[in-house]
């Protein structure tokens, strides 16, 4: 095409050739426009639609299989593979999908209708008139929003805020477009916003449940446990025996580290949903975090026994780090690989299990394979762009001079209590933690989303282009806000505290906020954990995060993170000598006791044994690390990564920079 206007009449053609029925005609013109363009999205999907319903199944779901890579609908994409399966008459994979699609973008109401017909031609009348509710529901909505729910999930925040709030305006207490803005403002990183819209909703229908657990989620993401505790609980006394209600409360528990509690909510929910796997599979992440692997493993080992393909609790027990398969085991997780039925979640849950399984096995290829199909399936689900994340990152280093900092830093908040530890994920913060928090003086807290918030509040009205952009937008602040900035985060993280001078903020990515902490809170403590960049980036790539390190599901994506990363805190280095400590996790596995001391002096903290003897410190630890923080220091994990080495070439290649910067470090630390 010579132009993006030519192909938009050409696109607009097709599809007046698909609604003819004018299928080989319309195909001629798509191959048309992808030889030009072999990445147009409109015209894979137009090829796949074509293509089924000429009944040629194969090249349909080629060019759908390349939509799950392009799209950024993922929504349309899994609806388009439902009515795939559906002409092929396979019902559990189609019912999968437009489920998949109900769940990426639930204002598809040709999936919910489908769900609702298909389940009722299996005999599931009870499903199919929910999912036949759930259709009548959304079409009782306000059009315009359907219109924001579509926005939402495609991605267009701004666009979906926008027209979200034109219709709050005329419809001041509409729940449902409070609830889609709260979401929107979630999205966002405006949890102050959701908190508000959402506590407004409550208040304007006192009798909706689903806006209370909506209330109570916000809260749990702002970290407010104790709220989230007492929000549950006034949640369940609405209905004592309702699972759901004993579910919420029983995670809210979890929350605030009483899992005694817990444990004995979610056995209520069991007597009334006997064997569910959801439950006992949560049941499990309580106790082990709680530190009762043994009993997290019968746990995971039960909602296994009584859903065959519930693949979130083998994903659990490799996540334990310390639990092998078995043969029995790793032959039904082989068994399950070839199901359609499986969600886009199941599988990768699948295929992380998978890895760790045959890495515990030494079939390093077998291993390496799974896990990049896990990330694969994960990249697909995300939106992830590296070039944009190091333009961001770039645009600190543009920002954060010596002049600019000096100059910022009179005006903040003087409270010397905070110890960022920062970095990329599995480089070692969890032990620099666990270290840390053994001394009498230090609170261990959790990673905590404040100064990420903080900067994400500066970010969402340069997005708009009303303001100059994140981190420039600093200039337009008083010095008295900056103050405030430094002050709020304090206020807010008193709830994790108990009641040592100090605490520990172990959040990696405010590695990216250096600048803003140091502007809000000059005194604080920033502790770089770092760690080999090969063995960080690939242990990155096995893990599968909750959420929040959409870099890692991608090996050119996480090796150009890690030297955007590099090259910032070579920056802090520049600009704040010595502001910023730097600790190698081999140094510290090498000599431990010559680390810790330097981190004490660091830290301005006289010396403690406790924080040698880190792993005799009781306290629940949330992170992927738990277990490996509770044995003593130990040289297992440092050249793990080495067995796949001839898998990761390319990935060290991208790596060189950050290589050559830890070599220079080891020979001058030796």
């Amino acid at each position: 095409m010579s132009n993006s206007t030519e192909e938009a009449s050409v696109l607009d053609s097709i599809k007046h050739q698909i609604t003819a029925r004018n299928f080989d005609d319309a195909l001629a013109s798509i191959q048309s426009i992808l030889s030009d363009n072999s990445q147009n999205i409109d015209a894979h999907y137009m090829a796949a639609v074509c293509y089924r319903y000429k009944k040629q199944y194969t090249e349909a779901q080629k060019h759908l299989d390349i939509l799950k890579d392009l799209s950024l609908d993922k929504g349309r994409v899994y609806q388009e593979q439902g009515h795939l399966y559906k002409a092929q008459k396979a019902i559990l994979p189609a019912l999968t999908s437009y489920q998949t699609a109900c769940q990426l973008n639930p204002a598809l109401l040709a999936s919910w209708k489908a769900q609702a017909d298909l389940h009722a031609i299996l005999g599931k009348e009870a499903i199919a008139q929910q999912m036949s509710a759930q259709l009548d529901r959304l079409k009782n909505l306000p059009k315009i929003l359907i219109a924001v729910m579509d926005l939402t999930a495609q991605g267009k925040l701004f666009k979906a805020e926008a027209m979200c709030k034109s219709f709050l305006q005329k419809n001041p207490t509409n729940i449902e477009a409070m609830r889609l803005l709260a979401d929107i403002a979630m999205r966002l990183g405006a949890m102050d916003d959701a908190d508000l819209l959402l506590d407004s909703a409550r208040q304007f229908s006192p009798r909706n449940a689903q806006v209370k657990i909506d209330y109570i989620k916000v809260l749990r993401r702002r970290q407010k446990f104790e709220d989230a505790l007492t929000c549950s609980k006034q949640l369940l006394e609405t209905d004592p025996q309702n699972p759901q209600f004993l579910s919420v409360y029983a995670i809210a528990k979890m929350q605030v580290s009483d899992y005694e509690d817990a444990i004995n909510l979610f056995d209520q929910v069991l007597e009334k949903i006997p064997n569910d796997p959801v439950t006992l599979t949560s049941k499990g992440h309580a106790l082990k975090t709680w530190g009762k692997n043994s009993q997290a493993i019968e746990s995971y080992k039960l909602a296994i026994q009584h859903n065959h393909s519930y693949c979130e609790a083998f994903y659990a027990l490799s996540n334990l780090k310390t639990y092998q398969f078995d043969n029995t085991q790793l032959k039904h997780m082989l068994s399950l690989e070839g199901e359609k039925a499986l969600m886009p979640a199941d599988k990768t849950h699948l295929y992380f299990a998978l890895g760790k399984a045959f890495e515990d096995k030494k079939d390093w290829q077998t291993a390496f394979d799974y896990y990049t199909k896990g990330n694969r399936i994960k990249k697909q689900q995300g939106s992830y762009n590296a070039d944009s994340m190091s333009a961001e990152l770039l645009d600190q280093t543009d920002y954060f001079s010596l002049q600019k900092l000096t100059q910022l830093m009179q005006y903040g908040h003087q409270d010397s209590a905070p110890i960022f530890i920062v970095g990329l994920p599995r480089a070692g913060s969890t032990l620099l933690e666990q270290i840390l928090s053994s001394h009498s003086m230090v609170d261990g807290t959790l990673e905590l989303p404040n100064m990420l918030t903080i900067a994400q509040q500066l970010k969402r009205s340069t997005l708009r282009n009303e303001k100059p952009s994140y981190p420039d937008i600093i200039d337009t602040l008083e010095s008295q806000e900056l103050y405030k900035l430094g002050k709020r985060y304090i206020d807010e993280t008193k709830i994790h505290r108990q009641s040592a001078p100090y605490f520990i903020d172990k959040m990696p990515n405010n590695f990216r906020h250096v600048g803003l902490i140091k502007s809000i809170l000059p005194h604080a403590k920033i502790i770089d954990a770092r760690r080999h960049p090969v063995a960080c980036c690939f242990s990155g790539f096995k893990q599968l995060f909750a959420e929040g390190q959409e870099f890692s599901y991608d090996m050119h994506d996480i090796a150009s993170y890690y030297n955007d990363y590099l090259a910032l805190m070579n920056h802090w280095d520049n600009v704040l000598p010595n502001a910023v400590l730097r600790v190698q996790y081999e140094d510290v596995i090498d000599d431990i006791e010559t680390q810790v001391r330097r981190i004490l002096n660091y830290c301005k903290l006289p010396f403690e044994s406790n924080c040698i003897d880190f792993y005799k410190t009781k306290r629940a630890v949330r992170t992927a690390s738990s277990e490996q923080v509770r044995q003593p220091i130990n040289k297992k994990g440092v050249d793990q990564w080495r067995n796949f080495e001839g898998f990761l070439m390319p990935l060290q290649e991208k790596l060189e920079p950050s290589l050559n910067d830890f070599k220079r470090w080891r020979k001058n630390s030796s």
